[in-house]
């Protein structure tokens, strides 16, 4: 192939859909890249190995995640302009490629024990794929379902949760299969140093193959394309949502994004504070002189559910937006969400189930919060450069990843020694989230439409109902319908085994909370 079919194949205005297109292909290709950088949530499974490869403390392998996820806020933010410029297909191959070096790199950096390419490879270079992958397929997504952005952006964005819930097992069973004498089960057990260089080989290259998939199959719509049944002036009456433009330049200046910016900031700073102390948390609410009434196994399994409403909320919740509006739904995750952590702070103790539910509860509403906020967006702000603005506002996310553990570490550290710490303990923390959710509730609650002012003066036309527009070619020749069909069973098939499977082995750890 020639350097000008390939620049070509990844060019813009070459990847515009052929007349016929699936839009359903769409939203594989965004969970091929999802699935693939939600790894980023796996990495506890292999850290003490790490820890125990480079012989250093907890803290400097940490670092290597915290780096990740900094780099991820800022590429999502300064590259957001870039993706909208280019494209989905160009941005996804760069984050493929950025992924899968991370990995490579991270491995040269084990095999030479050289602690530093690690940060480089996976913190870095890994860390600027995540927030290009994580951003890329949103505002294509949002152009192929104006109709259900909610539902489109929830499927992708429940990827990301998903794609750890895959890498956790995988990862495991890879090292035990690199080193027979890795056990997980078994307490204290280590992998060697040549089981992480082949792990992490393992998964560059098999993350590159999986993101290859939706570079592959993305495509974005022909200008004046919109679904068939599809009627813009009902978008127009809607409440909050705008068919006008607004740029992500102007976006940062409205008050609406900032107040968005509070509401994805206290959404997260609440849930990702539960999350974070899961474990440790389920078993000193039931603790009592001493010894808690809830295994270790059994308190895997609490994360383990954890993680799937975690995943499952950013479908329903984001699904369920498109009926009853972004701004309602985020009084639910909100409003329902505080009382759910007043409840757990004060009738927690009472109930192991009722425990779980409601800290199930409030992780739904975690997720869900991270799939609507491009949907709340694209309302507010158009479609112009939803990717670029939601590239901004993940800086909350970031904030947010600080502030949650502080919060929860402040208190408990004031309360004493882990592993000793009771339902009390967990009182002064838990109320603080009332607050802080308290204070998203009534930023959500001041959002009003976008003034005429912040809007773009050349709007792009807006798209008759049912109309397929006029597609540019796609570079070769493009797919018969038995081909695009071929296509659309395929990929699908793909993700949903992957999803399946996790859901699967989740469901076998969560098990374990009922029955010990």
């Amino acid at each position: 192939m020639t350097r000008l079919s390939v620049s070509a194949l990844l060019d813009r205005e070459r990847s515009v859909a052929p007349p016929g297109y699936s839009r359903w292909l769409i939203p594989p290709a965004a969970l091929a890249v999802h699935l693939s950088i939600g790894q980023a949530y796996a990495t506890s499974v292999y850290k003490n190995s790490l820890v125990a490869h480079f012989d250093v403390g907890q803290t400097e392998i940490g670092l290597v995640f915290s780096i990740a996820i900094v780099m991820l806020g800022l590429s999502a933010a300064v590259g957001g302009t870039w993706v909208e410029r280019n494209g989905p297909r160009k941005a996804m191959l760069v984050s493929a490629v950025c992924w899968s070096t991370g990995f490579l790199v991270g491995a040269l950096g084990i095999g030479t024990g050289q602690l530093w390419l690690l940060y480089l490879g996976y913190g870095v270079i890994g860390g600027i794929g995540l927030g290009i992958g994580y951003i890329s397929p949103v505002s294509t997504l949002i152009k192929w379902f104006p109709d259900r952005p909610g539902l489109a952006t929830g499927l992708a964005i429940m990827g990301f949760g998903g794609g750890a819930l895959i890498a956790t097992p995988v990862s495991d069973q890879l090292m035990g299969l690199y080193d027979p004498a890795y056990d997980s089960g078994a307490a204290g057990s280590v992998a060697s140093g040549g089981a992480l260089v082949a792990l992490f080989a393992t998964l560059g290259v098999g993350y590159l193959l999986l993101m290859s998939m939706g570079v592959l199959l993305i495509r974005v719509p022909p200008d004046g394309w919109s679904p068939a049944g599809f009627d813009p002036a009902a978008v127009r009456r809607a409440p909050l949502i705008t068919t006008a433009s607004v740029s992500a330049r102007n976006a940062v200046r409205t008050p609406q994004f900032w107040l968005l910016w509070t509401v994805l900031f206290c959404n997260v700073t609440a849930g990702i504070g539960l999350l974070e102390h899961a474990s440790p948390l389920i078993q000193d609410f039931f603790r009592d002189d001493g010894a808690s009434a809830v295994t270790a196994v059994a308190a895997g399994g609490f994360v383990g559910m954890l993680s799937l409403f975690n995943m499952a909320g950013r479908f329903a919740w984001s699904t369920a937006s498109d009926r009853i509006g972004r701004k309602p739904v985020y009084l639910v995750y909100l409003g329902a969400g505080a009382v759910c952590y007043a409840l757990l702070a004060t009738a927690g103790g009472t109930s192991t189930v009722l425990f779980v539910a409601l800290a199930c509860v409030i992780l739904s509403f975690y997720g869900g919060g991270f799939a609507t906020v491009p949907a709340y967006l694209r309302d507010l702000f158009g479609t112009y450069q939803v990717g670029a603005v939601h590239g901004r506002l993940l800086t909350a996310w970031s904030a947010a990843g600080i502030a949650g553990p502080l919060i929860v570490n402040g208190y408990l550290d004031a309360e004493g020694e882990p592993g000793t710490l009771t339902q009390a303990a967990y009182q002064a923390p838990l109320f603080t989230m009332v607050g802080v959710l308290a204070v998203g509730f009534t930023a959500n609650l001041l959002i009003r439409p976008v003034a005429a002012r912040f809007h773009e003066p050349a709007a792009p036309p807006e798209p008759a109902a049912g109309t397929a527009g006029a597609a540019a070619p796609a570079p070769g020749r493009p797919p018969g319908s038995g081909g695009r069909r071929t296509a659309l069973l395929v990929s699908w098939a793909v993700v949903a085994a992957l999803l399946g499977y996790a859901v699967v082995r989740v469901a076998m750890t969560a098990a374990r909370l009922f029955t010990g």
